[in-house]
């Protein structure tokens, strides 16, 4: 068993305890372990930062990325397009308010894999199928994307394609967030009503 494995392992036992804790129907675990075991060790749950990267770039509708950060965190600096549902919030309250929509894929990340992780059992514990996880978080996507530079004399057609996706993603967040805290906070509270409107809520 490697260390992921071993963490999800963690997680689900984390899981499991809250499960137990006085819950509201809509939020208590009904997917039986073994099952939920599988789902969370499945790498279909998870999505590399060069994955996001491209739906970034590439606008994909069909994609919610949600920033598990806190509010002033998320404020800071943030990938471009993603929410903030801070992770305390995520834990309090019923999650079908950010990820009801079958249709929508909601991709989970926060500094490292913890929050995220977590947050992906809980979701699936309650039978959630649409709910993802961007691996390695922010650390992964300085890592990969934001340092990502061309060395070396030749290229092939795949690195040159997976080098220029990051070099769009890279400009995208350095664009949005170089912006004055105040027109970002503008930015970001018309983001959240829009994603309000698609889910059929009201402002």
């Amino acid at each position: 068993m490697n260390i992921r494995e071993k963490f999800s392992v963690v997680l689900i036992c984390l899981g499991f305890t809250l499960a137990l804790l006085p819950l509201s129907g809509s939020r208590s675990f009904i997917v039986k372990p073994k099952r939920l075991l599988a789902e969370t060790l499945d790498q279909k749950s998870y999505f590399t930062v060069d994955q996001v990267a491209r739906f970034i770039v590439t606008e994909d509708s069909s994609v919610r990325i949600i920033d598990l950060r806190s509010p002033e965190e998320f404020t800071s600096f943030n990938i471009p397009g993603s929410i903030n549902v801070p992770y305390k919030e995520f834990l309090n309250n019923d999650p079908a308010g950010f990820i009801n929509n079958e249709n929508i894929k909601n991709i989970f990340y926060s500094n490292g894999d913890y929050d995220s992780n977590y947050a992906l059992v809980l979701a699936q514990g309650m039978n959630y199928k649409n709910v993802f996880v961007m691996k390695g978080g922010l650390n992964e996507w300085f890592n990969i994307v934001m340092n990502s530079n061309f060395a070396g004399n030749k290229i092939s057609a795949r690195e040159n394609a997976l080098f220029e996706t990051r070099l769009r993603a890279k400009n995208m967040f350095t664009e949005i967030n170089s912006l004055p805290d105040s027109l970002k906070i503008k930015f970001f509270d018309s983001k959240h009503i829009a994603a309000k409107k698609l889910d059929g809520g009201c402002e």
